[in-house]
């Protein structure tokens, strides 16, 4: 008897213990998201994937108030445009930041296979426009500074982080307040990333991003390396040699391109890790790259 009160005590003083960790936050208002023919989708998950993404969103993930450096990450996960990997290139990503202080925000974006957008090349773009716009604009309430906004991207998640950081062009404007909120991250942490549109791309990604047959504009439109300016985000990149899914080079041709407009980069090819490479138990040097990461974040300013 004596134990389940003291159970239950504990249980009153701590809240529930089947509350979550994180909180999800919806990106657009009802009725209110750009590029969408108004069909109702439900969100379809299995095995850790998303593979078809009805309410677009951000889960947050906060660090200890005593902990917070006032600095936040949106992650983009991987999946080949196809699935969300939200879990390996999302959560576990999310955790490993809160450790450092920063709070991050995994994306739940549409996939541009939806059979609910209008032009499927803008869904994922779109919502990762409008989640950098709702982190600022919460950056009072969170404990954040709007200048210390940075993306982080896995494989295809990578294309889109780069993508969020070169594009000019506003396209998740609706006419509300955020609309007046910068949506360029200040910077971009790419892992295995799929940047090229061209000989060495992700046949999936490119495919599911821009259909069976495209342009030779649409090919160069969504070559991250040709659309570098010198306004691009510093960014830190991370490959492995051995990546049997996305060529190393595309990472090299984004840090030339990157290198070519005097943009601040840091580019670390290892010997093994495959594709995706984790956060931990990974063989040899490559174990190396997490503390590499945080100590470029200390390094360009964004980490105290």
């Amino acid at each position: 008897m004596y134990r389940r009160l003291v159970c239950l005590l504990i249980t009153i003083a701590l809240g529930s213990p089947v509350v979550q960790a994180q909180e999800f936050i919806p990106l657009w208002p009802a009725g209110k998201m750009p590029n969408s023919k108004g069909m109702r989708l439900n969100d379809s998950i299995y095995n850790e994937r998303v593979y078809q993404v009805g309410t677009p969103g951000i889960y947050a993930f906060f660090p200890s108030v005593q902990e917070n450096k006032q600095c936040a990450v949106l992650i983009c996960p991987g999946g080949g445009y196809h699935h969300l990997s939200y879990q390996i290139s999302g959560f576990q990503l999310a955790k490993w930041f809160n450790t450092m202080g920063i709070s991050a925000f995994v994306l739940n974006y549409r996939l541009p296979i939806s059979p609910d957008l209008v032009q499927r090349d803008k869904g994922p773009l779109q919502d990762a426009q409008r989640a950098i716009r709702v982190i600022r604009a919460n950056a009072a309430k969170w404990n954040l500074l709007q200048n210390k906004i940075g993306i982080l991207g896995v494989s295809a998640g990578g294309h889109l982080a780069a993508w969020v950081g070169n594009n000019t062009e506003d396209v998740a404007a609706i006419g509300d307040s955020l609309n007046a909120i910068a949506y360029r991250p200040d910077f971009t942490i790419l892992v295995s990333p799929v940047i090229t549109m061209g000989a060495y791309t992700h046949k999936g990604s490119r495919d599911n991003l821009l259909g069976p047959d495209p342009s030779k504009e649409q090919l160069a439109k969504f070559s991250m390396e040709l659309q570098v300016q010198p306004n691009t985000p510093p960014c830190f990149l991370v490959h492995a040699n051995d990546d049997k899914a996305v060529d190393p080079r595309n990472s090299i041709y984004f840090y030339q391109a990157l290198l070519e407009k005097k943009v601040a980069a840091s580019l670390h090819i290892f010997p093994q890790g495959g594709h995706n490479i984790a956060l931990r138990n990974n063989p040899g040097s490559t174990q190396l790259w997490t503390g590499l990461c945080e100590a470029w974040l200390v390094e360009m300013g964004f980490l105290k």
